[in-house]
């Protein structure tokens, strides 16, 4: 069995930021970021990602994304809510390319879509780039689904809840995408 990508910590997540704001396509990486660490989204799903997907019937960008069945692993479809910061990045992209109704949200350098091997080698480019070890593509869903998981508390919601956000089957899967912490079990073990 293979290591599981690492999931990264607020500050690391920053530098990608940073290192994204610097590129040649500052826009587009940074939408690319955040619809890893702040939806979930796989290497396929952000490639795939059109802008049909994005919009409302208004053609502004809306509250949420729905990740179409011919997108999503295993035909699962979604739909996830769009984090504030998500949203204002993916509303300046919108506007930056000219406010298109279809298309894709990731373009390659050619205008097309982006693939999903091109999106998974950008993400080793630049955790190579930073000296970030043991991270993928798949870093920023793992980092989601760890992250979502150590908020239910204070949302009042359920693992169900992060198990449809993430589009598995089953929740015996989300479960494994959640890393521990010892400190806060140290903690949660000092309250009992």
């Amino acid at each position: 069995m293979s290591t599981p990508a690492k999931v990264l910590a607020a500050g690391d997540v920053r530098r990608l930021q940073v290192r994204a704001s610097r590129g040649r396509f500052p826009l587009r990486d940074t939408v690319i970021i955040m619809l890893s660490f702040k939806a979930g989204l796989r290497a396929c799903e952000i490639a795939g990602l059109d802008w049909t997907m994005v919009l409302a019937v208004d053609a502004r960008v809306g509250q949420s994304l729905m990740i179409g069945d011919k997108i999503a692993k295993n035909g699962r479809s979604r739909r996830v809510p769009l984090h504030a910061k998500l949203r204002s990045a993916v509303v300046q992209l919108h506007a930056s390319v000219g406010r298109p109704r279809n298309g894709p949200v990731v373009r390659s350098q050619r205008g097309g879509h982006m693939t999903p091997r091109g999106v998974v080698n950008w993400f080793k480019a630049v955790y190579v780039d930073l000296g970030f070890e043991g991270c993928s593509s798949h870093s920023g869903r793992r980092t989601f689904i760890t992250r979502s998981a150590r908020l239910l508390a204070k949302s009042g919601g359920s693992l169900r809840d992060i198990q449809e956000l993430a589009g598995h089957r089953a929740l015996t899967t989300t479960e494994r995408y959640i890393e521990g912490d010892r400190e806060a079990q140290r903690r949660l073990v000092n309250m009992l």
